[in-house]
């Protein structure tokens, strides 16, 4: 969707003129009411004595036409109707309230964000409507401007700024949690990718206490915080609360959920049991969600499943099958997938072929991702970069896949992927020892001593 082409066009009311109104949605900046009933009168072929009715006499017509009245309330409710437009525009000019046009200005924005490949498209339109909802005094405009602004900031990745905008649109208390999931869901997503762990864990801990006594029969909605606070958990390296968690809302869930909401917490188990070593139970997990997935013909989705499955594979070290449920999950991915699905595509390829010791084909799959995230989402970046390391390395081409896992560490570590960025040092560090460069590999070995102590000394509530 271009920015000259939007859902809405708001036209003048009634008569045959079609022109399109700009901001504001009226018919003319200078144009007096006066002027405007004479215009509507002229364009529906009335005199004034025919325009004229009790009440209002074609002298009273007159006198407003020549702006030497300014018509009473009850004369408007008279004439518009013989106009055939409403008694707003034919006072201001405007089809709907200044209210009403906010509106549907978010609305055409929040349709931009959703159906537009390019997020940013949408916040100019959300910025002009939060400094006129500001101005109107219209919180209710505001706070949904805001949260547009945090979900455009959340799509390109600038997570200091989705926090700003959604913790001021959740301030007034106006907002539930148990209806606003992708609200909060996204706020404590930020936290966790800036870092502050703590800060996502209470939130979603808040927010699945809420729901769980406000909206006590929305096992949905439960289901998708208990996802978010097990993910969160699990970047804490709190893998028993975590499955805890879990193991809570599916028993809340029980037959009675639907088929997502099942997936959902298939896939979350899946993730959590593969990170704690159980990868053949991981794999039971997934391959149900993608039972599920199929049965409710969601390409993109069982997409994405079969991703997951590739990796729970590549964790067993079985990668040619890997590469047997990428190349479906890309066949299916279609024309559907975004940047950030194919780069973790590609990541996934490129971590396979290393294991197979196809480094060449691993540099390219990895600089593909590279190319395909551009300054967005670090965490998949980082993996990225740790993949182009192992390729660089199999390739003999030490200086370059030492810079790669160098760079790989840095992303990880300030994205708070302790466990990853320690795994990258470990690499890194048998990368320098194989080259003689005994001195280096050590300090790299002291590194990843103290990321993976950051791991267990994250401090949860």
């Amino acid at each position: 969707m271009s920015s000259a082409a939007t859902p809405f066009d708001i036209r003048r009311g009634g008569g045959n003129d079609e022109a399109v109104l700009g901001r504001g949605r009226r018919s003319g900046p200078e144009e007096t009411i006066g002027e405007r009933l004479r215009r509507l009168r002229r364009e529906r072929g009335l005199s004034q004595r025919e325009l004229a009715t009790p009440g209002v006499s074609y002298a009273y017509v007159s006198r407003i036409e020549a702006n030497a009245r300014r018509p009473s309330v009850k004369a408007l409710r008279l004439l518009a109707p013989k106009l055939g437009v409403t008694v707003e525009y034919l006072e201001t000019g405007s089809e709907v309230s200044d209210a009403d046009e906010r509106e549907l200005r978010l609305a055409d924005a929040e349709l931009t964000l959703r159906l537009d490949v390019e997020p940013e498209n949408a916040r100019a339109a959300f910025d002009a409507v939060l400094v006129d909802s500001l101005a109107a005094g219209d919180e209710r405009s505001a706070t949904r401007a805001r949260i547009g602004l945090g979900l455009v900031a959340h799509q390109l990745g600038h997570h200091g700024d989705a926090i700003t905008q959604l913790e001021e649109a959740i301030a007034g208390g106006a907002l539930a949690a148990a209806l606003r999931p992708d609200v909060f869901g996204i706020l404590g997503r930020s936290y966790a990718a800036v870092g502050e762990l703590e800060r996502a864990i209470e939130l979603f801990e808040r927010c699945l206490q809420e729901t769980a006594e406000t909206e006590p029969a929305n096992t949905t909605t439960y289901a998708r915080y208990a996802s978010n606070l097990s993910s969160a958990l699990v970047d804490a390296d709190e893998l028993g609360r975590a499955a805890d968690v879990l193991t809570d809302a599916i028993e809340r869930a029980g037959d009675s959920a639907d088929v997502y909401t099942r997936i959902r917490l298939y896939w979350s188990l899946a993730r959590l049991t593969g990170l704690g070593g159980r990868s053949l139970e991981a794999l039971e997990y997934a391959r149900r969600a993608i039972a599920l997935l199929e049965a409710t013909d969601d390409t993109l989705h069982l997409a994405r499943a079969y991703v997951m499955v590739a990796w729970i594979l590549g964790s067993q070290g079985k990668a040619e099958d890997a590469l047997v449920h990428l190349e479906q999950a890309e066949r299916m991915f279609g024309d559907a997938a975004d940047a950030t699905d194919l780069a973790h595509l590609e990541v996934e390829r490129a971590r396979m072929l290393a294991q197979l010791g196809r480094g060449a084909e691993a540099v390219a799959q990895a600089q593909a991702a590279i190319e395909l995230l551009g300054e967005h989402h670090a965490g998949e970046q980082g993996t990225a970069w740790l993949a182009l390391a192992e390729g660089f390395a199999l390739e003999h081409d030490v200086e370059a896949a030492i810079d790669a896992f160098q760079k790989a560490i840095v992303i990880l570590e300030a994205s708070a992927s302790w466990r990853e960025a320690a795994e990258a040092s470990r690499r890194c560090a048998k990368v320098l020892r194989e080259s003689g460069r005994d001195v280096e590999a050590l300090d790299m070995l002291e590194r990843a001593t103290d990321l993976a102590a950051r791991t267990q000394h994250t401090p949860v509530r």
